[in-house]
């Protein structure tokens, strides 16, 4: 399966009035390691990320029209997009390239309005699956929903929600030959980003 070339593991989480996005940083060629540092997750503005899973050459190209898009949108209206516009417009971008589409399933976490977490994931032709509690995506995805589903709580403080997280991501991506080779986990709060690259098993 194309979507599984490359491996990649992602989760977004929301805790009270925060959300932590966390991904692996493992980029390979099926079995190859070829680097231990791929970046995953993109800051789209200060409370709004974007993970991008699957074939990497097909994420990088999306993350690039993205910042154009996010940028025209900040000329015109002068504010930063909300998360559920931006999602909205990632939906659509991918939608419109369905007879040829990007090879990538994103993640989309953000604070919107009264600083409400916001969290969605979508397939690779942008149809918007919603969250109150956590999404996932990638080749790991299957054990990212069995940990996530054991550890979450609601209203979680921006450290429980950064324990938990990291625990459910590494201990995921261990039942996964795909993807590993440590994590890099966003907290984002009101008035923070907190950027943490965890180490886990290097085989």
């Amino acid at each position: 399966q194309i979507f599984e070339y490359n491996g990649s593991a992602l989760v977004a989480m929301v805790g009270k009035n925060c959300f932590a996005i966390a991904s692996d940083r493992r980029l390979g060629v099926q079995l190859q390691t070829i680097a231990t540092d791929f970046q995953r997750i993109y800051k789209i503005h200060d409370k709004l990320f974007i993970g991008l899973s699957g074939l990497a050459t097909d994420t990088q190209t999306l993350h690039q029209r993205l910042v154009f898009r996010h940028k025209l949108y900040e000329l015109r209206e002068e504010r930063n997009m909300k998360p559920e516009t931006f999602a909205s417009l990632v939906s659509a971008m991918l939608y419109e390239k369905r007879f040829g589409p990007y090879l990538c399933q994103p993640v989309i976490a953000g604070l919107g309005d009264d600083d409400k977490p916001f969290i969605c994931t979508m397939d690779s032709i942008g149809a918007k699956e919603l969250a109150k509690d956590f999404v996932v995506s990638g080749t790991a995805s299957e054990s990212l929903y069995g940990a996530c589903e054991a550890m979450f709580k609601p209203d979680m403080g921006p450290e429980e929600l950064f324990e938990t997280i990291s625990q459910a991501l590494i201990s995921s991506v261990d039942r996964d030959c795909l993807s590993g080779w440590g994590g890099h986990v966003y907290v984002v709060t009101p008035t923070e980003v907190t950027e943490r690259i965890l180490k886990g098993r290097m085989d």
